[in-house]
């Protein structure tokens, strides 16, 4: 088994947003705010490269919304989906799984795109699977209002309508042999969170469990989360067993780390070491 790191760019969000009732004298620390209080943010996707099968983790913000919609994330970087793609020796038609965490637009806008004419849209990997669960469909395609402008149907109908979208079963093994998977509801309903046997260590893609090691600590919440306080229980029990059998954390959303481990202190689990995936 290979891993590729998959950069798709950085974006912007308003930083009190990002750590919920945290003061910005404790946050900014980690995750320094501009001038407008934004913070960066990576979207950072993993491809899973093992004999016949190459599966990719989460695609990005995409480009199909209009200047308005992308004028309130200030998209920047050097790095797309099909650069990236093209660096690791792939391109988008070899991908065979196309493995989605949840469908907020930042994790699956890269996965549908217009065709030439841009009137009609189409599957970016046209051979490829694409994989949610039931359950966290329903949640996408009948939002709730605090989530509905995270959920664009642009997005995500596509998947269905071409006959490429599979849901996954929470009751039974994953059916990518490839990882194992934890289910966790605070942020949105049945985020899939997948968990990677690799090079003797259990590497997990932290999606929006934890953005980033500055929400490592256990009140460091997403103003973004539907659950709050259940995403605290669910942090909590994660890191405990992330620092008992010494997980290797793989951010999605940090700027700067790509991966972490962590460790129990005396004012509960913390940060240990930070490294990127090639250093693994």
């Amino acid at each position: 088994m290979k891993l590729h790191v998959i950069d798709t760019g950085f974006f912007k969000l308003d930083g009190g947003a990002m750590f919920g009732v945290v003061p910005k004298t404790l946050w900014q620390r980690t995750n320094p705010a501009d001038e407008n209080n934004l913070c960066t943010w990576a979207m950072r996707c993993l491809l899973i490269e093992d004999g016949d099968r190459l599966i990719l983790i989460d695609n990005g913000i995409g480009d199909k919304q209009d200047a308005r919609f992308f004028s309130h994330y200030y998209l920047h970087g050097d790095a797309s989906l099909q650069s990236s793609l093209k660096a690791a020796g792939f391109a988008p038609e070899d991908v065979t799984d196309m493995f989605l965490t949840h469908l907020h637009f930042d994790h699956c806008g890269g996965g549908v795109k217009y065709k030439n004419d841009k009137q009609e849209l189409e599957l970016v990997f046209p051979n490829a699977t694409y994989w949610s669960n039931d359950d966290h469909w329903k949640w996408a395609t009948e939002p709730n209002p605090r989530e509905k402008a995270s959920f664009l149907k642009e997005n995500i109908l596509p998947m269905q309508e071409s006959g490429h979208l599979k849901f996954i079963d929470p009751d039974q093994p994953s059916p990518i042999p490839q990882f194992d998977l934890i289910y966790v509801n605070g942020h949105t309903d049945k985020m899939m969170l997948p968990v990677i046997n690799y090079k003797d260590h259990k590497l997990v893609y932290m999606a929006d469990l934890l953005p980033s090691v500055g929400h490592i600590p256990l009140p460091y919440v997403m103003g973004y989360d539907t659950r709050p306080l259940l995403t605290m229980e669910e942090k909590a029990a994660f890191l405990d067993k992330a620092a008992e059998e010494n997980y290797i954390l793989f951010f999605e959303h940090d700027a700067v780390n790509e991966c972490c481990t962590v460790q129990q202190t005396e004012k509960g689990v913390r940060l240990k070491d930070t490294f990127s995936l090639k250093e693994i």
